[in-house]
């Protein structure tokens, strides 16, 4: 199993480069459509449209969970596709995601803003809207990286390779990111990653369930997640009585992929002073 993951500056021909190195390689496409399928199976489109590479708004980002909710819906989306084996995705924080996986190559496609404008003007762009629409695009991309993972988005440290399409040719640049994706420099995912993956996919899954159930926090609740085995989650934790560990088990059981459930909340202990 091998994944690409392309990061790409509007206008900078970053989506048709993925699209025809998934076609060369075989390998899944893994874009909007793709992801938008896999969260709506998932019972998750909702949370994935209103997340999609964008910072959520002020007002929801320090007085509602739900921005957090979304995106560990989002990180379980990810996960899955990439537990089905070799894929090409395109955006949705994979260079953050796969980071730590050997058999990922993470690629950010850029252009300078003439070129961009250039290749937007052959979209049907004026000068004018190609530049607003670069401006938010970018924005928006970045302020989502920062915002979900707490990384900068423009940092190549988060990428493998760095592709400039000022000189380059987009037959150029699919030829290159195809002949390092067959290198052998290039691990192949073994057991272990899908393992790895099927675990993350479902921590992401029970993190979501348990903040949106108001569990995950609190002054005097806070349960965690672990997943030490596929299918099997740990939980750990204080919470005020019997009946918020049971209400937090009973959460975690109707949470998909769920086998058996390793429940070692304790019971906070009443406040002698109150």
């Amino acid at each position: 199993m091998k994944l690409i993951t392309f990061s790409r500056q509007l206008g900078s021909g970053g989506g048709e480069i993925a699209e025809q190195v998934a076609e060369k390689l075989n390998y899944r496409l893994h874009d909007t459509q793709s992801i938008e399928n896999a969260a709506r199976e998932m019972g998750f489109l909702d949370s994935v449209e209103e997340i999609d590479e964008r910072k959520p708004s002020f007002f929801k980002r320090f007085f509602s969970h739900t921005p957090s909710i979304n995106r560990e819906r989002l990180n379980s989306v990810i996960y899955q596709l990439a537990n089905q084996g070799n894929g090409v995705f395109l955006g949705r924080g994979g260079q953050v995601l796969l980071k730590e996986f050997a058999c990922a190559l993470h690629l950010r496609v850029i252009a300078s803003k003439q070129a961009r404008i250039r290749n937007l003007a052959q979209r049907g762009y004026t000068d004018e809207t190609a530049l607003k629409a670069m401006e938010q695009s970018d924005h928006e991309r970045a302020g989502f990286i920062k915002f979900a993972f707490g990384k900068n988005w423009n940092d190549p440290g988060l990428y493998d390779l760095v592709l400039n399409m000022d000189k380059i040719s987009v037959k150029l640049a699919v030829g290159t990111v195809v002949a390092i994706a067959s290198s052998e420099e290039i691990g192949v995912g073994a057991t272990n990653a899908i393992d790895a993956l099927a675990r993350l996919a479902l921590a992401s899954r029970a993190e979501a369930a348990i903040e949106e159930s108001g569990l995950s926090y609190g002054p005097s609740t806070a349960v965690s997640i672990s997943v030490e085995q596929p299918g099997e989650v740990r939980l750990s934790g204080l919470v005020e009585n019997e009946k918020s560990k049971t209400r937090a088990e009973d959460v975690i059981k109707g949470v998909k992929g769920v086998e058996s459930v390793d429940n070692r909340i304790r019971i906070r202990p009443a406040d002698r002073h109150a």
